[in-house]
């Protein structure tokens, strides 16, 4: 059974910094996309960054520069390092893992996210 559970969301100053993970079970993280995305209130799902299984990275100009995407893959979790952070930053973060096959099936898995605050 899959699984995809996000943790070290909170409360941080404007500037501070949290790391977040992205825990999985039932699959292994190295061998899909895995990517986070956040969403504000009144706002639509916004991407952040993706980790390709190959390796590859991508950002969204928003967090290009203060966020890093990771893998570990003896603990399958994926991490999202959030440095400078901002009130604007201000979401619940999401992690998903996707893999599309040869023949067109598609794995689609998402987290239930964690809550990021920058505030003073």
């Amino acid at each position: 059974q899959v699984h995809i559970v996000e943790s070290g969301g909170g409360l941080v100053q404007p500037g501070g910094s949290l790391r977040l993970s992205c825990a999985a079970s039932g699959f292994t993280v190295s061998g899909y996309t895995m990517s986070w995305h956040r969403q504000a209130p009144g706002k639509e799902r916004e991407f952040l960054a993706f980790l390709s299984a190959g390796g590859t990275t991508n950002y969204a100009g928003s967090v290009k520069g203060r966020f890093t995407i990771s893998r570990d893959n003896a603990k399958n979790t994926v991490y999202l390092q959030m440095n400078s952070l901002k009130p604007d930053d201000t979401a619940v973060y999401y992690c998903n893992a996707r893999r599309t096959y040869a023949l067109g099936r598609t794995d689609d898995y998402w987290g239930q996210g964690t809550q990021v605050t920058v505030s003073s």
